[in-house]
C-alpha cells in the first residue's frame, strides 16, 4: 500500500484532470456586495463555537448559496520538464500572488471551516464575498510562496496534509516538515486531513481505514494539538458508502472538488474547483462566478 511519493504524484495529476473535466457546476451565486476589501484587512476569520450547532438537514444546506472554494497544488515557476497536464496543478509564483492581489482588490473576505459550517447549518452571517482557500498535498510552497502571500493580504487558509510526504525531499517536489504544518497551525491556519499516501478513497476496504484515516489522523493531532475535522477526497474522489467512516472518525466537513454535492450528505460532498495554472487573474475571477 506504500507508494513512492513520485508515483503517488503522477498519478494524481492523471486522475485530478478527469475530476476536473466532468466538472458540472451547481447554480447558486452568493451574495455580492459593494464593500471592497484592502490589502491589509481582507480576512474575516473570527473566531465562531460551533460546539453547540446542530447539523441542519440535507435540504436546508443544499439550498445554502455556495461558498466559493479554490484548490491549489503546487506554487512555483514551471519548468522545461513539466508536461501539459501538469501545468494545470503547478500556478507559477507571480501569477498566484496577481491571483491574490485580485481576490482582496474584488473584495473577497477569507474565511475558514468553523464559518462555512455555521453558515451552512444555522445560516450564520459571513464576510462579505466570502471565499476559502485551500491547498493540497503538504508540498514546501504552500509554506514558503503561499503563507508569507497570504500574510501580506491578511488571509487564511487551509492545508490538507498527505502524510506520508511529510519532511520529505523528492527530485521533483519537497514537502512542508512537521514543524512548519504545526506553525502554519499556530498562526491561525487549519490543517485538514488529506490520507496517508493519496489512495482512491472509493476503493478503501479493510485495513484502509486505519492506514488513510486513522494513523495519518492521529499523527496529524499530534502534530497541531488540534482535532482534526476537515478532510479532503484524494482526487476529489468520494463515494457515498465511505461517508459514514468518515463521520465514525469526527470529521464533520468532506471536501471534493466539482462534482454534484449528494443529496443525503452535502456537508461531507462540498465542492471547490482546481485554481489552474493556465488561468489568468480575470479568468480565475470567471471562473469563480460562473461556478458558484
Amino acid at each position: 500500500m506504500k507508494y513512492s511519493v513520485l508515483t503517488i504524484i503522477a498519478t494524481s495529476v492523471i486522475l485530478l484532470t478527469s475530476c476536473q473535466s466532468e466538472s458540472s457546476p451547481e447554480t447558486s451565486n452568493v451574495t455580492d456586495s459593494s464593500a471592497k476589501a484592502n490589502t491589509t484587512t481582507s480576512s474575516a476569520t473570527t473566531p465562531v463555537d460551533v460546539s453547540k450547532i446542530k447539523v441542519a438537514d440535507a435540504k436546508t444546506i443544499l439550498a445554502r448559496k455556495q461558498v466559493p472554494i479554490l484548490c491549489y497544488h503546487q506554487v512555483r515557476n514551471w519548468k522545461p520538464t513539466d508536461g501539459k497536464v501538469g501545468k494545470d496543478y503547478i500556478v507559477e509564483i507571480q501569477n498566484f500572488k496577481d491571483q491574490m492581489k485580485m481576490l482582496a482588490d474584488s473584495g473577497y473576505h477569507t474565511i475558514l471551516p468553523d464559518q462555512l459550517y455555521a453558515y451552512l447549518n444555522t445560516g450564520a452571517a459571513l464576510p462579505s464575498k466570502p471565499i476559502m482557500l485551500t491547498f493540497d498535498d503538504t508540498d514546501l510552497d504552500q509554506f514558503t510562496i503561499v503563507n508569507p502571500t497570504l500574510k501580506k493580504l491578511g488571509y487564511k487558509a487551509v492545508y490538507f496534509i498527505m502524510t506520508v510526504s511529510i519532511g520529505r525531499k523528492g527530485k521533483f517536489v519537497d514537502y512542508m516538515s512537521s514543524d512548519q504544518i504545526k506553525q502554519l497551525s499556530d498562526e491561525g491556519n487549519i490543517i485538514g486531513s488529506h490520507t496517508y499516501d493519496h489512495k482512491n478513497f472509493k476503493k478503501y476496504a479493510g485495513k484502509d481505514w486505519e492506514e488513510q484515516l486513522d494513523k495519518p489522523t492521529k499523527r496529524l493531532e499530534e502534530i497541531t494539538g488540534k482535532k482534526m475535522t476537515e478532510f479532503a477526497y484524494p482526487f476529489g474522489l468520494w463515494n457515498a458508502e465511505g461517508i459514514p467512516e468518515l463521520k465514525k472518525r469526527g470529521f464533520r466537513m468532506a471536501f471534493q472538488l466539482s462534482t454534484k454535492r449528494d443529496e443525503r450528505d452535502p456537508l461531507f460532498t462540498i465542492r471547490r474547483i482546481i485554481a489552474s495554472g493556465y488561468w489568468s487573474p480575470k479568468t480565475l475571477s470567471n471562473s469563480i462566478k460562473n461556478s458558484f
